[in-house]
């Protein structure tokens, strides 16, 4: 009501207006229709005078719409020379969108993230000395000029513990064989060495690792510089088996440690987390090559318990899969032929295709559900996938793709792992460095924990309790947990800053790790999923890492964005670690900080 009572008068002002100013107008249209027998009307003057006399305030309109018009003009120009500078290939409607990048990066960028994708850096120095000579030329400038240059080895670290953008240095180049002592069973490598090519190397000298961590691409100095492990209650972590090492230093150049030769500092440094020194040469101590015999079979908690201790001491490997939402716990044992009966005479109940069939079933099952046009389960590509050519772990990172974060349809895909399990139990025999190898699958979130479980001679079996309140904990929440939970062991670590530190030498520790995989590349979906696995994380630290003196392994070690919380993980570092003693060292020999990156400047920091 108001907005018309507002128009009236709006329409009698103009009117007046119009009739004043414009009278000669008015006077001419007057003459022009006297001579007819109509006679003009004030309603028939108004609109002849709105409709046909300029006025400013017509003129002001025509300017706005101009200047619209003109606004719209340049819009349709742009769009069009865009669509005709940057041009869809005829199939860019199938082809999934990819990020779009304003300009090529420039030649001497180089983009460096880990194995999982989950940390990536770019930076323009990244150096690849050939030999000790130039490492050292490198360090030595770098520490002139205060040139941050973090080492870095195969970046297979899920927490991209190597990874800094200011500057990098990897020893890819330095990956020689130096010297082989047959006799006392010891090799001396370049650091940059990876696993695999260390153990093709002495293999002809009837020499191999003393125990191995999942994958063998990792760089020696990198391996060792972490904590990495295997698993073997009798065996201790990967760091222990160095017994001497070159280590290039920004304060005082090279220098040679050994447990005779300054073992205060070679102790603190064979775990030293990249932040000592550059790790330039190792010399290991190494076993006979030998053949082992793995077997793998399906157990529950129940028979766990009742075997548990004897399972540790009886065999030389060990490691658990719990699989969540289930009772079922996949046991892998390893241990040596034996020289007087051979190797078992087992023939398997099922074939590989056998095993995997009811995986391959449940792919074409779900994959009618979720499927719509264009589904997730097609490849990258666009183009569905051979499912007969795919592995397991293949296959479920191809169910998880469908739905990772619903419980209901995680919890299906770990059912089907537990079936595949059931079908692959028996035996299998090879060498080492073939057998002790496992499949991790694809890209991950992971979290891996140490902590104690009393001594070879008397487990305390907290490793045990730990997993059944982990089992609760996952059911509970109802958290999305994929397959497997993977339990391993070791002795004892003489390393200062090992996660199985201890000076007790029949000490036992034991290693959990949860996972979150990742089977997509869209980064919604991998946000996603990263929120998820660290509420995961969360949980577990909260209920667990306490109570059991857990600690993270230091290549799965995530430093928190809060304050508080970053402040606690500090404290609890302190606890457990000669931190005091770690940072003396790092002022003495990197006092310009160069090797250090945001990472252990954080969890170490020296003010």
């Amino acid at each position: 009501m108001f907005r018309v009572l507002k128009l009236r008068r709006s329409t009698r002002t103009l009117l007046e207006y119009n009739n004043t100013t414009n009278s000669s107008s008015l006077q001419s249209i007057t003459t022009q229709t006297s001579s007819s027998s109509f006679s003009p009307n004030p309603n028939t003057n108004f609109l002849r005078a709105f409709c046909t006399a300029p006025s400013s305030s017509t003129s002001a309109k025509d300017k706005e719409i101009r200047k619209y018009i003109g606004y719209g003009a340049l819009m349709i120009g742009c769009g069009v020379a865009t669509y005709y500078s940057f041009p869809f290939p005829e199939d860019a409607k199938h082809k999934k969108a990819q990020p779009f990048r304003y300009a090529p990066l420039p030649d001497d960028l180089h983009t460096v993230s880990n194995w999982s994708g989950t940390h990536e850096v770019q930076t323009r120095v990244f150096l690849q000395p050939e030999n000790l000579e130039e490492l050292e030329k490198i360090v030595k400038e770098s520490n002139d000029k205060g040139q941050k240059i973090r080492p870095v080895g195969s970046g297979l670290s899920p927490n991209g513990i190597g990874l800094l953008r200011a500057g990098m240095v990897n020893l890819a180049l330095m990956d020689k064989v130096l010297e082989v002592d047959k006799q006392k069973k010891t090799v001396r490598v370049q650091a940059g060495i990876r696993v695999q090519q260390l153990v093709d190397g002495i293999k002809e000298h009837g020499l191999t690792l003393q125990n191995f961590a999942s994958i063998r691409e990792q760089q020696i100095g990198g391996i060792v510089q972490v904590g990495a492990h295997g698993t073997g209650a009798k065996l201790p972590p990967i760091d222990e088996q160095v017994i001497s090492m070159k280590l290039v230093t920004p304060a005082k150049g090279t220098i040679e440690i050994s447990k005779e030769k300054d073992p205060e500092l070679f102790y603190l440094a064979r775990c030293g987390l990249g932040g000592l020194g550059v790790v330039a040469e190792v010399t290991l101590q190494c076993v006979d090559r030998q053949e082992l015999v793995e077997h793998t079979f399906v157990s529950n908690m129940t028979e766990i318990k009742k075997n548990h201790k004897k399972w540790l001491t009886d065999n030389k490997h060990l490691k658990y899969l719990w699989i969540p939402y289930s009772e079922t716990v996949v046991v892998v044992t390893c241990n040596p032929v034996s020289k007087w009966r051979g190797p078992p005479k087992f023939k398997t109940k099922y074939g590989k295709d056998e095993a995997l069939q009811h995986v391959r079933d449940l792919y074409l099952e779900l994959g009618k559900k979720y499927r719509i046009g264009e589904t997730a389960a097609k490849s990258s590509e666009g183009e569905e996938p051979d499912i007969n050519e795919l592995s397991f772990t293949e296959l479920r990172d191809k169910l998880l793709a469908l739905d990772p974060l619903d419980t209901d349809h995680v919890i299906k895909v770990n059912q089907a792992e537990a079936e595949f399990w059931r079908k692959s139990e028996g035996y299998r025999v090879g060498w080492s460095d073939e057998i002790l190898g496992f499949d991790c699958g694809g890209q991950q979130w992971v979290s891996e924990n140490c902590f104690p479980a009393g001594s070879l001679a008397k487990p305390s079996m907290k490793d045990l309790e730990f997993m059944e309140e982990l089992q609760k904990l996952v059911e509970s929440k109802g958290i999305p947990a994929p397959a497997p939970i993977e339990q391993r062991w070791t002795a004892r670590s003489k390393s200062l800053m090992s996660p199985a530190s201890s000076s007790v030498e029949d000490d036992i520790f034991s290693w959990v790790g949860i996972i979150m995989y990742l089977p997509t590349s869209d980064a919604r979906q991998r946000k996603e999923i990263t929120e998820e696995f660290l509420n995961y994380k969360h949980l577990t630290q909260k209920q667990l890492w306490d109570k059991y003196s857990a600690y993270e392994h230091w290549a799965k070690i995530e430093v928190p964005k809060d304050k508080d919380e970053l402040v606690a993980v500090q404290e609890r570092l302190r606890k457990r670690y000669p931190v005091d003693a770690y940072n003396k060292a790092r002022r003495e020999l990197d006092p310009n900080k160069i090797l250090s990156n945001a990472m252990l400047e954080k969890l170490f920091p020296l003010s």
